[in-house]
């Protein structure tokens, strides 16, 4: 297995459409920070043609790769499987809609390679460029105020999907996270922080992709999870 400077993971459930850009943008946007890398594609048991599309892309570019699952595991299992599979000395990962401006890859690259253990893009610092609607800024915003009360996170925003790992470091901490799906992004923050991780938080220009909403269960769901972690971190203590 040859080892590569970066690693960087599309996590993908029924994204196809999304994956015809995504994959040619990775690949400019990574050539021009790196001369060694791959892309890891984490697809998470689609059934829209999306690991045939990843596969076909394989034989033509070998720094492209597919981790397929047969069935759903979740965002957070299919991200550690990747993780574990991952050749590069730095992981990063991002979204397939590329919300985050892929302008900002090497920013979150060159985060870890001066030293940070973990990077990560905010859309909620006072330089930061986002345009979605009102009620997921306020839901956003609560959110994360909730994450910093109860967790003790000094973080402004934990779920935007662009981090970058040093890849040594974050394997420590993965064994810790319970969560299998979307709270998987804001518990490992929240553990790499309690671990005394160094981490880098910094603004970045976002639109919101087609189709997101937010509905009451979600809400609920939001705050169920942030009180769970509480419990585990301070009264289990697992």
């Amino acid at each position: 297995m040859t080892e590569s400077e970066v690693t960087a993971i599309i996590p993908v459930f029924n994204d196809r459409p999304a994956l015809e850009q995504a994959i040619p943008a990775s690949i400019e946007t990574l050539s021009a920070i790196t001369g060694s890398f791959e892309l890891i594609v984490a697809e998470d048991g689609s059934t829209d043609g999306s690991a045939a599309f990843v596969k076909d892309y394989e034989t033509k570019d070998p720094r492209v790769r597919l981790l397929h699952s047969d069935e759903r595991l979740g965002r957070g299992k299919a991200l550690n499987q990747a993780f574990h599979a991952a050749r590069g000395t730095i992981v990063c990962y991002y979204d397939v809609d590329l919300a985050t401006d892929m302008q900002h890859l090497s920013e979150l690259i060159g985060a870890i390679r001066n030293g940070a253990d973990v990077s990560t893009g905010s859309r909620l610092l006072p330089d930061s460029d986002i345009v979605r609607t009102e009620g997921r800024e306020i839901a956003s915003r609560t959110y994360n105020f909730l994450v910093r009360l109860f967790l003790g996170s000094r973080l402004f925003d934990h779920q935007c999907g662009f981090k970058g790992f040093n890849k040594e470091r974050i394997l420590i901490v993965l064994p810790l996270i319970r969560s299998n799906h979307w709270f998987w992004d804001t518990e490992l923050l929240v553990r790499a922080q309690r671990e005394g991780y160094k981490v880098t938080e910094f603004p970045v220009r976002w639109r919101a992709g087609k189709g997101t909403t937010v509905r009451v269960k979600d809400i609920f769901e939001m705050g169920s999870s942030i009180l769970r972690l509480w419990w585990q971190i301070h009264v289990s203590k697992d």
